[in-house]
């Protein structure tokens, strides 16, 4: 994919990395531009990570409605090394198109999206996650929709990113137990999205209420 304008910038930091400042967030900018708080990030944290049962070096993205309920979500691997900005953002804008349709012709966002990366280590905050934090927020300025919590689970449990909170589960599992892997295509939950979900091996859609996913043949 490829997207020719970029729809926000961070102002370059001391410490931010020197190859692409301009697409990279830390701790501080992030807090500043107001992200809000979720009210349970443990349960929905845990239930993204029952949905998908990702493994080391997964992404998952959630779009939640107001009431913060999971409405879509989709699952997929970002690959070993070190990851770029706009790397970051077009994954992420690749996978929202996928599962959700765009608020862009609505004044204010009705959906907020949230991103947990899963990795091996430590959960602290890392360089790389400025770049996600940054993709993160730029996709959803892009596809219309309020940009919310970042999160990192590990292997010794979970953080959101400047915001304090944490716990021990869920945590990284080790060893690859069921979930995308390097090269298997992403798998997605939510509702219908605007046109078909083509390529796509499972979509799962979330009922109304219950813990429970429903799981339906491929829209395609």
């Amino acid at each position: 994919m490829h997207i020719a304008t970029t729809a926000s910038a961070a102002p370059t930091r001391i410490g931010a990395p020197t190859a692409s400042p301009s697409r990279w967030l830390d701790p501080e900018s992030w807090r500043a531009r107001g992200i809000p708080l979720l009210r349970d990030p443990r349960t929905l944290i845990k239930r993204l990570y029952d949905l998908h049962r990702p493994v080391a070096r997964t992404a998952v993205v959630a779009v939640l409605d107001r009431s913060e309920r999971p409405v879509a979500s989709a699952s997929f691997a970002f690959g070993e090394g070190r990851t770029d900005g706009w790397r970051c953002r077009n994954m992420i804008l690749a996978n929202l198109r996928l599962i959700v349709p765009d608020d862009l012709r609505r004044g204010t966002p009705t959906h907020t999206t949230v991103l947990a990366i899963h990795r091996e280590g430590a959960r602290e905050w890392e360089a790389d996650d400025g770049r996600w934090m940054w993709g993160l927020h730029d996709a959803c300025v892009l596809h219309g929709l309020r940009c919310g919590a970042f999160a990192v689970v590990a292997q010794d449990g979970w953080q959101l990113v400047a915001d304090g909170r944490s716990g021990r589960t869920p945590a990284l599992r080790t060893g690859r137990d069921g979930g995308p892997g390097g090269s298997t295509p992403i798998r997605a939950a939510g509702i219908a999205p605007a046109r078909p979900a083509a390529g796509l091996p499972h979509v799962r859609y979330l009922p109304e209420a219950g813990p429970a996913p429903l799981v339906r043949p491929s829209a395609s």
